[in-house]
């Protein structure tokens, strides 16, 4: 299951994320969204947990969560079908 997570502080790390993740479970993929020209963080990134029970048993654990000060929001990821 893939696994928007939005309103994330700007200084957190990729490898932050991660480990955020992984505390829920196995984690297939995690990536940090930047911005190209800075490489800076867009304040958003992406998780992808290939069990369907850990995915949302890290979301409900995750959203609302406040990191830095900052109440980060976690809901599965819209998928967009061609």
């Amino acid at each position: 299951m893939k696994i928007l997570a939005r309103n994330l502080p700007r200084e957190l790390t990729e490898a932050e994320l991660t480990a955020l993740f992984s505390e829920h479970g196995r984690l297939q993929s995690c990536n940090l969204v930047t911005d190209p020209a800075t490489g800076q963080s867009k304040g958003f990134g992406f998780a992808e947990m290939p069990l369907v029970n850990e995915a949302k048993a890290a979301i409900v654990a995750l959203n609302g969560k406040e990191i830095s000060g900052v109440k980060i929001r976690v809901k599965k990821a819209d998928t967009v079908s061609k």
